[in-house]
């Protein structure tokens, strides 16, 4: 079974290609490319059983027709998130979709959680101060999380570690989800109204479908406590950029922490320091003193990399022996 990895980074060559040592896999011939899954790079896919793509590709509806035309049935996202795969146009054509729906969730909640420490008392700002001898405290002011309320939108695998972590650091959880997680017996379900008027701490955890869409805009933002601290590591579009900026600029946050972002995908997980930024949402979101933006690493750790790497693997071969894996998307 021939698989062509789009976007391949050193990293995940390293898992992958360790993996691929194994005997297990041994019929999984894998090719790995620099170039990310768009419908200007499909054609490249000609010849192959399947592709590997990125949460950041592009697999819309011309790639996938492309796909289509180049002879793949299987498309191996190695991420969790498929907002950007047209499962439609997919099924039409009977190309297999899977994913990976978990990996590591506590690396996603460990992140989000340093996000929240890292704007709340700008460790950055005091690494750089220091760094050129500088030791005033003046700009350092944060606020203690003890006893502090923690609204967690979505309790899923990774909410429901953030929620723990939130609760270690002895915040009130309370949680707003349609299908309530009975696990987390220290958490108060509530509606989104009420999470939006009772958190100190607002951490995105949720899926970006058509109704979480922009769920976070200036109606909501209204909603919200003065000087809450709002993160997102799931999903850019869950919040509406030009909203959020409003809402800073009227002080209505205390902090806020971004892993992802709208219109992050041009230029996510490259490396553009030598070029001028197309986009204005970036700049505009680093121009604020108080805002703190990571290159969408919260599922960065190497426990992730290799449960990434496994699960892709164990997809490819439940397809290519006529198996249910338990991941796939698409029939």
């Amino acid at each position: 079974m021939k698989i062509l990895f789009f976007g391949a980074k050193s990293y995940d060559e390293k898992y992958f290609k360790a993996d691929l040592e194994k005997e297990r896999y041994k019929e999984l011939e894998v090719n790995f490319i620099e170039p990310d899954l768009t419908p200007n790079t499909a054609m490249l896919a000609h010849g192959y059983d399947a592709v590997c793509a990125f949460v950041n590709m592009d697999l819309g509806k011309k790639t996938i027709e492309i796909l289509n035309r180049c002879g793949v049935r299987l498309i191996l996202m190695r991420c969790a998130g498929y907002n950007n795969v047209d499962l439609e146009e997919a099924k039409k054509y009977g190309i297999q979709v899977a994913h990976v729906p978990s990996y590591s969730p506590e690396s996603v909640a460990e992140h989000a959680m340093a996000l929240v420490l890292t704007a709340n008392r700008h460790t950055h700002k005091a690494y750089i101060k220091v760094r050129e001898n500088n030791y005033s405290l003046v700009g350092l002011m944060g606020v203690s999380l003890y006893g502090r309320t923690a609204g967690i939108v979505g309790t899923g695998r990774i909410g429901a570690a953030m929620a723990r972590i939130c609760h270690g650091f002895g915040m009130n959880v309370i949680a707003y989800d349609m299908y309530p997680n009975k696990s987390l017996d220290f958490v108060k379900y509530v509606d989104l109204d009420t999470l939006l008027a009772q958190s100190d701490l607002i951490s995105l955890h949720c899926p970006l479908t058509e109704e979480s869409y922009h769920m976070i805009n200036i109606e909501t933002i209204n909603k919200m406590k003065d000087g809450v601290i709002l993160v997102n590591t799931s999903r850019g579009g869950l919040i509406k950029t030009n909203d959020l900026v409003q809402g800073i600029r009227e002080n209505k946050f205390f902090a806020v922490g971004l892993d992802v972002y709208e219109e992050e995908n041009g230029q996510v997980y490259e490396d553009k320091s030598d070029e001028i930024l197309q986009h204005s949402t970036v700049a505009r979101l680093l121009s604020f003193p108080n805002v703190m933006v990571t290159s969408h690493q919260g599922f960065f750790t190497e426990e992730a990399m290799q449960a990434i790497s496994e699960t892709t693997l164990e997809n490819a071969l439940a397809f290519k022996n006529g198996e249910r894996g338990g991941n796939e998307l698409t029939d």
